[in-house]
């Protein structure tokens, strides 16, 4: 850690020159990045700020309003302290217009009573500023070191948050998009505290900013330069977490001052292991379903510039696609373990479990099936049926059989079926059908008898923003719209009243008696809402627009829920 400006005042070779703080005494914790010798007027353009000046005053101006200029040019230049020895041209004490504008701007400023060389000081103070540095880097190494080594393990989240808590000796949170804790270590703190209003708070540092940056960003770390930043007001530092160019949530540390450059480390290489972890594949599968999963995956990615390559790919694995009915199938695992959901090894195990035990059942029913997982918390599998075949009987046999295999390990499980399909070229829209049902299902907890198979519904916008609620870019949407009214929906339920206000059709007066409030209530707390969240609800544009907001809010509480 780089030395204070109070630091440097006591060491034995600066206290030989008997300094007085003369002024800015409050500056005496600034960091010193630096040591200068300058002799000149005008130097604020040869300064990059954190520097210790020292001069014998020589060059100084005589004018009062000069000097004050001086001083004011050093304190924007961010210098951490003015030294002047006094002897050659100021004899026994610094010009008071000097020592008033070092005052009124902040900048701390320092006589020597008795000559000391500068050289001594500069020797000195460079030589621990050196030591701290090389600390440092010797702290950033060990860093790498602890948090290569979660990567290389498959750590889990938690485990990274802790060690990160561990290495600090701080709290560590981490947050998603929507301002929800996935993660925290709370350390010697109380998690109570540490936790109370979160959401809120967080949304109140992303709107604000932070209010003063913990420094640039390393190039090898995750996030580009000046988006790892501290707000003072909160006392975090954070950093944003993702990878692909898709941010997902956000690492915080909770400081009780301000934050060193190790810090700054410590939570990019946090950041950097969290990413990580969600891209790798913790378990490995079987040659068979990876080879299923590759062409799943790249039917649904549109991956293949010809359909007749896929097409190819699939027969080569033994399912006929031409002349036959083409039904994709996705098993939706509704009890992701674990607050992390889809980021938990033992989720991919199940939907791993999952998958296997679908392909064996295919087998024993000889069904030509594409079988594999989709990602942590789905598995899908394209079925090839003759064109004679029966779906719904096929359907039914296939699940109650894969049911039965599974036993136990069925709950939670939930199976979508997309409409049939005569190509492969169809297949991509029988897959997302598929699952969006089984997304839609699984966040209906209120059903205590699940069927063996969920069709599509009439899902319409209620359904599209179910599937997307863990979307980044839907989260943000939801805070740009909706933000300011959940920070602030302490009191009263605004939001119930604006969603009353929608579900009505911009009926003032059936809102109102639906919601069992006064017609002079209810409208006085919808204006308040416009004066929130800034917007005209008379606007059928504005209307429509929350009220997606509102859908895609219910979405990510339903999905809460479900995950426990």
């Amino acid at each position: 850690m780089l030395p204070t400006v109070g630091d440097l005042l006591g060491l034995d070779v600066v206290r030989r020159g008997s300094p007085q703080v003369v002024a800015g005494s409050s500056g005496l914790g600034a960091r010193v990045r630096w040591v200068h010798v300058l002799e000149l007027a005008d130097v604020a353009h040869l300064l990059q700020g954190g520097e210790f000046v020292l001069t014998t005053g020589i060059a100084l101006p005589s004018e009062p309003t000069l000097l004050a200029r001086y001083a004011a040019d050093l304190a924007a230049a961010g210098v951490s302290a003015l030294a002047v020895e006094l002897g050659r041209r100021y004899v026994g004490a610094l010009p008071d217009a000097l020592v008033r504008a070092a005052a009124g701007c902040g900048l701390t400023l320092i006589a020597f009573e008795r000559e000391v060389p500068f050289v001594d000081i500069t020797e000195a103070v460079h030589a621990r500023i050196i030591d701290a540095q090389l600390e440092e880097l010797r702290a950033s190494e060990r860093l790498h070191e602890v948090f290569t080594e979660l990567s290389v393990a498959g750590a889990t989240p938690d485990e990274v948050v802790r060690q990160a808590a561990t290495l600090a000796g701080r709290p560590v949170i981490l947050a998603d998009l929507a301002h929800r804790v996935l993660a925290c270590e709370p350390g010697s703190a109380d998690p109570t505290r540490l936790l109370a209003g979160f959401a809120r708070r967080s949304r109140a540092v992303s709107a604000a900013g932070p209010s003063g940056a913990a420094g640039p960003s390393r190039p090898e770390q995750p996030g580009r330069p000046g988006r790892t930043a501290y707000d003072e007001a909160s006392g975090w530092l954070f950093t944003p977490v993702g990878a692909r160019g898709e941010d997902w949530g956000r690492v915080i540390l909770v400081c009780d001052e301000p934050p060193t450059g190790t810090d700054t480390v410590l939570v990019e290489r946090a950041a950097t292991t969290l990413a990580l972890g969600r891209l790798l594949t913790r378990h490995r599968e079987s040659l068979d379903r990876q080879a299923h999963r590759t062409l799943i995956t790249g039917i649904i990615t549109q991956a293949h510039a010809d359909p007749a390559e896929a097409a190819v790919r699939a027969r080569a694995l033994g399912v006929p696609v031409d002349d036959r009915q083409l039904i994709a199938v996705v098993f939706r695992l509704s009890d992701p373990l674990g607050p992390l959901g889809a980021l938990g090894v033992s989720a991919h195990a199940r939907v791993l479990d999952v998958a296997d035990v679908a392909a064996a059942a295919c087998r024993t029913e000889r069904i030509p099936a594409l079988v594999g997982t989709l990602d942590d918390a789905r598995a899908g599998a394209m079925l090839s049926l003759s064109p004679q075949a029966d779906p719904d009987r096929v359907l039914t046999s296939l699940a109650t059989l894969i049911r039965e295999r599974l036993g136990n390990d069925q709950d939670g499980l939930v199976i979508g079926v997309g409409a049939a399909a005569g190509s492969i070229r169809d297949v991509r829209r029988s897959f997302l059908e598929a699952s969006q049902v089984a997304d839609v299902a699984a966040g209906r907890p209120d059903i205590r008898e699940r069927p063996l198979f969920y069709r599509l519904p009439d899902l319409r916008l209620r359904g599209l923003l179910h599937l997307l609620r863990d979307d980044p870019r839907l989260q943000t949407f939801v805070e740009r719209e909706l933000g300011a009214l959940l920070a602030r929906d302490q009191d009263t339920d605004l939001i119930s009243v604006l969603a009353a206000y929608l579900a009505a059709g911009g009926n003032k007066a059936a809102a109102a008696k639906n919601s069992h409030l006064a017609r002079p209530t209810f409208y006085q707390r919808l204006h308040r809402i416009e004066r929130i969240l800034g917007t005209d609800l008379s606007s059928a544009e504005s209307r429509t627009s929350l009220h997606v907001a509102l859908l895609a809010l219910e979405a990510a509480r339903a999905g809460e829920a479900v995950r426990g």
